[in-house]
């Protein structure tokens, strides 16, 4: 029966530990793993064991990888899971990984959702509308990306007439050396894709448009 030899701090990969049977590498694992498997050197290796410690290695590898691509991008559970399975990981290993994640804090759909909309709420001035349906395309549940949207309005103060009118105004200074016709189009279709209501867009374009002809009389 194989044996344990060697259990040893991985020099590439800080917090993960290599495991060697019978003095070759054999599993690169968590010291939560270790423990939970009570490996330890000497111990010897059944079938079960063997199979335990290699779907562990294989969860602990996407784990990583999941890890480094939430340094890059913060995403949802969902959408994390959907990339992580097209890289080519099994859907089973890859839900354990993403549970782990969530229990050790790394993946939070409501924090994401929230962090979301305040980005894009007070950067690019999407509505409520448009910031939910951004959160569903990430992958988060209705119920969740309106109780963020709510949340992040109420908490930073923000007032959806002033968030248009700010956005507008903004994007109207860039367009001002326009044809009027067109300039007005243009901004139309800007509010339009931020998801601001027909009429709420046809008031702002309106009161800017009348002000920049009072501004040349």
């Amino acid at each position: 029966m194989q044996t344990i030899t060697s259990i040893a701090p991985d020099p590439r990969r800080q917090g993960r530990f290599l495991v060697a049977v019978d003095g070759k590498p054999r599993a690169t694992l968590s010291v939560e793993a270790i423990d939970r498997l009570r490996l330890a050197q000497g111990k010897a290796l059944d079938q079960p064991l063997e199979l335990e410690i290699a779907r562990e290695t294989m969860v602990l590898d996407v784990f990583d990888r999941a890890l480094d691509m939430l340094a890059l991008t913060a995403r949802s559970s969902k959408d994390l899971r959907q990339r992580l399975v097209r890289k080519g990981a099994s859907p089973e290993i890859v839900d354990l990984a993403i549970e782990r994640l969530q229990h050790a804090g790394y993946l939070d759909d409501a924090s994401f959702a929230r962090q979301f909309a305040r980005s894009k709420a007070l950067g690019s001035g999407l509505s409520r509308r448009r910031l939910v349906q951004e959160l569903s395309r990430k992958g988060v549940s209705r119920e969740l990306s309106s109780e963020a949207v709510d949340s992040v309005f109420e908490d930073e103060h923000i007032d959806e007439a002033e968030n248009i009118e700010r956005v507008a105004r903004k994007k109207f200074r860039s367009l001002a050396k326009l044809e009027p016709r067109v300039r007005a189009r243009r901004l139309f279709a800007f509010l339009a894709r931020r998801g601001y209501d027909v009429d709420e867009i046809t008031r702002v374009v309106s009161a800017l448009d009348a002000s920049a002809d009072i501004d040349v009389e």
